[in-house]
């Protein structure tokens, strides 16, 4: 009996888990919605080596910077897989980077996106990039590239992760600066939508682990008649366009500004202050969203430990010069966003205090 050598056996990419052919289909699947994101700046098409845009308008600058960010969308993406719904996390994914970049006043221009996958489906692809088509779009920026990679025998096949890398522009002289930042000043909040993108392997332990089907797809009262599930995978709230709305009609007033992201306000507005002041925040001045009221309970969080893991209910705050407090609030409700003064800056060491201990979560 003749025996196969093994190494004459013919094994294609396909039958070590790659599919080529769905691949191309992916391409295919989402180059309307990569199309749709287009700035005039974008030179060429999706399908080269790099991505192209050009920054001719630097030039009007006085000392043009570029500014870079990138993040991911953690293990919220879980949640998403729960639910079977997939187009809503690449906004998260976008606003992520984007918010982070606006912290400096920039303008984001373009983003890439890296989508791992166990198994490449292009209609779960078209979702999942129809969401990061749309979190650009409400940024104003490009999508200029990305890469999908399928990794058979490393992920699950249903499973799938996200990256993103957002690059921006300011002119120097108009940056916000942290520096700036003098005791008198106010905080300005802007509401989160929820939990945002961060707290989740906390608020999947407490909400979702052991849970069935049926108990998180049930309708709640006390989330609005949203279903758990839902209200964990509302997309992080998108705030370039209000926020750079401001800074033009309001040109100086806006001293820093902090994306309050993992960490919470306890760990993030300390990053848009300076070492000769503190943050003064005012428990109670703004409204919890219901989800994360929901989560910290169910996690029976102190109210020390809630604003160092969740935003509370405040995406954003902008340290602004008193003085002109109604004209940003002004500015911010012709962007249709609301603005809470949420307390004020004092002098210190760049640390972050609370007032009115107890109201937050009474």
């Amino acid at each position: 009996m003749t025996e196969t050598n093994p190494a004459t056996i013919s094994t294609t990419y396909a039958d070590a888990g790659v599919d080529i052919e769905e691949g191309a289909r992916a391409v295919d699947a989402i180059k309307g919605y990569v199309h749709e994101t287009y700035r005039p700046e974008v030179i060429g098409d999706i399908g080269g080596f790099g991505g192209l845009f050009s920054i001719a308008a630097a030039k009007n600058m006085a000392d043009p910077v570029l500014v870079s960010g990138t993040d991911g969308v953690g293990t919220k993406l879980k949640v998403a897989q729960r639910l079977g719904r997939h187009d809503t996390v690449g906004i998260d994914l976008v606003a992520m980077c984007a918010n982070d970049i606006l912290a400096t006043g920039a303008e984001p221009l373009f983003f890439l996106d890296y989508v791992a996958v166990g198994k490449l489906d292009s209609t779960a692809m078209a979702q999942i990039v129809s969401g990061i088509a749309e979190g650009c779009k409400q940024a104003g920026c490009a999508l200029v590239g990305g890469e999908m990679a399928e990794h058979p025998g490393v992920m699950d096949p249903d499973d799938y992760d996200l990256s993103g890398f957002c690059v921006g522009i300011v002119d120097r002289p108009s940056m916000l600066d942290p520096e700036s930042v003098a005791p008198g000043d106010a905080l300005v909040g802007i509401p989160s939508t929820g939990i945002h993108s961060n707290g989740y392997s906390l608020a999947r332990k407490v909400c979702i682990e052991g849970a069935s089907d049926e108990e998180l797809r049930a309708p709640l009262d006390e989330l609005g008649g949203m279903s758990l599930l839902e209200a964990l995978l509302v997309p992080t709230r998108m705030y370039v366009k209000a926020v750079r709305s401001v800074l033009d009609a309001c040109p100086g007033a806006v001293r820093a500004l902090a994306h309050i992201t993992g960490g919470g306000i306890t760990e993030n507005l300390n990053r848009a202050l300076n070492g000769r002041t503190d943050a003064s925040v005012a428990l109670g001045s703004w409204e919890v969203p219901p989800i994360v009221r929901y989560v910290c309970d169910r996690a029976g969080l102190d109210e020390d430990e809630a604003l160092k893991t969740f935003n509370m209910g405040l995406g954003m705050i902008l340290i602004v010069d008193s003085e002109r407090v109604a004209d940003v609030k002004a500015a911010l409700k012709r962007a249709g966003e609301e603005g809470f003064e949420v307390g004020s800056v004092v002098e210190g060491t760049g640390a972050v205090r609370y007032e009115n201990g107890g109201a937050l979560l009474p």
